[in-house]
């Protein structure tokens, strides 16, 4: 499941940002320390995670630590939908 999100997001990272070598793009590559996505970019982030993955992204967790790095990106979706899954039973 999580391999299937992670091709997700760098697919979608791939179409929608200027990645200079997409064979670069590993799991644990700074998003903004590298100039793949700004501030704006990172909301076009959030809006796609909210409509594709069915969460719901809070302020408080847009934060590094849940979405600088596809990695990261994917680990917190897995935890938003875990959490979805737990509230629907």
């Amino acid at each position: 499941m999580s391999q299937e999100i992670t091709e997700q997001v760098r697919q979608y990272v791939q179409q929608n940002f200027y990645v200079e070598d997409p064979a670069r793009l590993g799991d644990d590559v700074s998003l903004v320390s590298e100039g793949i996505v700004d501030s704006t970019g990172m909301l076009e982030v959030i809006s796609f995670l909210e409509g594709r993955f069915g969460i719901k992204v809070e302020d408080a967790e847009t934060v590094p630590a849940n979405l600088e790095t596809i990695g990261r990106i994917v680990d917190f979706v897995v935890r938003k939908q875990k959490v979805r899954e737990s509230a629907a039973a």
